[in-house]
């Protein structure tokens, strides 16, 4: 049976937080912040979750995505498998039991049971989960849609406005009341400032790297709104936040794609840092754009964005695909 690691953490769609009964607040700091608590390791949180529905599984990515109930309240448990890591080969081949399956020839294979520390499932908590959090992890088709600028003004910057998810847990980050421990980096400046910290996709035991540039200006939502007045705070992201991962984690430049999304998980300007090989969710062409492509685009066209026809894909249940349906009757 493997072992859990519980991380009662913060989703990208905005709940930053278990409710009271569920999870408990440290007290606040001498700055007057109140920080996000942690379970103890003792505590299980999960014992009382009560499945509904399994709403999306993968055999190749090794995850699965439940609805339940915790404490009551709706919630979805997202269990993955963490990696096999290189240093940790000689522990396993050591410390493991062995159960033979089958023998054929020079072929054997076996159910290895490995010490429960090096056999753990990330688990994220989204509690109190809504129906949009139910409908974000449940198994749906895609279709590519096509976006003028005109469209993204008449049809997708009302719908957003409407139905987008709060991002107060971003500006939790930015204000220090959470995970201030985890920021990698931080420029503080107003203007061109962000900070830099490991998304929750990334254990950091494996060497894929995966990290957030959250920026601190707070009016621009995504890649529509950037013009050539942003384009300092782009510079400043791709070159300090380069610098940062070569300091801290000894990757260079070279290895590493620099990306924003459209549509975006969340409607606060933020960067992606992967390192190249890992097929990080959402780098694909049809959602991924480059920002050193973005900056070029930017000097060539102060208005690039907000005029460009851009494509990206919704999922069969997005009230905003519904909405470009409409449009097309």
């Amino acid at each position: 049976m493997a072992e859990t690691t519980t991380k009662c953490v913060t989703d990208s769609s905005g709940t930053d937080e278990l409710s009271p009964k569920v999870k408990r607040a440290k007290p606040d700091n001498e700055n007057g912040r109140g920080e996000v608590g942690h379970e103890s390791e003792s505590e299980n949180i999960l014992s009382g979750f009560k499945t509904s529905t399994v709403l999306s599984d993968s055999a190749r990515e090794k995850n699965i995505f439940i609805h339940g109930k915790l404490a009551d309240q709706d919630a979805v448990v997202i269990l993955e498998k963490t990696p096999i890591r290189e240093d940790t080969l000689a522990e396993i081949f050591s410390g493991s039991r062995l159960k033979l399956e089958m023998r054929n020839d020079i072929y054997c294979t076996y159910q290895l049971q490995a010490p429960p520390h090096l056999n753990e499932i990330k688990t994220t908590v989204v509690c109190p989960a809504t129906e949009k959090h139910v409908k974000k992890y449940q198994r749906q088709e895609s279709s590519l849609v096509e976006e003028t600028g005109t469209d993204y003004q008449s049809i997708t910057l009302p719908y957003i406005q409407k139905q987008s998810f709060s991002v107060q847990w971003v500006y939790n980050i930015l204000e220090k009341k959470a995970e201030a421990e985890r920021i990698v980096y931080e420029d503080p400046d107003p203007e061109v400032g962000f900070v830099l910290l490991p998304d929750f996709k990334w254990d950091q035991k494996q060497m894929i790297c995966i990290l957030i540039a959250i920026t601190h200006q707070r009016d621009i939502r995504s890649l529509r709104d950037l013009s050539s007045e942003h384009i300092p705070l782009l510079q400043n992201i791709f070159q300090k936040g380069k610098e940062a991962i070569l300091q801290r984690y000894n990757l260079p430049a070279s290895k590493l794609r620099i990306y924003l999304h459209y549509q975006p998980s969340y409607y606060h300007l933020h960067v992606h840092f992967t390192k190249l090989g890992y097929e990080a969710p959402g780098c694909g062409v049809e959602r991924a754009h480059l920002l050193a492509d973005v900056i070029q685009n930017l000097q060539s066209d102060p208005d690039y964005y907000k005029n460009r026809t851009l494509y990206f894909p919704l999922r069969a249940d997005d009230g905003l695909l519904s909405k470009f349906r409409e449009q097309q009757c």
